[in-house]
């Protein structure tokens, strides 16, 4: 069972992947493309934790648990570069 589900999942993650690096592109606003990163990380993180199951390798549990914890920190970041103009006060 397994073994059919796991690469239906890594294209439906692909073309959410895809979708959320489109709309970053081409998004009208400045917030509508941190949202779409913020999309992008959380994607990322499925994906990696999906490819650690698929390969028995807890590393990429590890890598999605960083990506998560700078995605965080960059989405605050960016969010608070936009409604004050500064990040540091």
């Amino acid at each position: 069972m397994l073994t059919l589900v796991i690469p239906i999942a890594f294209a439906l993650l692909g073309a959410a992947v895809a979708l959320s690096v489109w709309r970053l592109l081409r998004g009208p606003s400045a917030p509508d493309r941190i949202l779409a990163l913020d999309t992008l990380y959380v994607n990322t993180i499925a994906l990696l934790v999906l490819l650690g199951i698929h390969l028995g390798s807890a590393l990429y549990f590890e890598a999605a648990l960083l990506i998560a914890m700078m995605g965080f920190v960059g989405t605050v970041a960016l969010c608070k570069y936009l409604l004050r103009g500064d990040i540091i006060e």
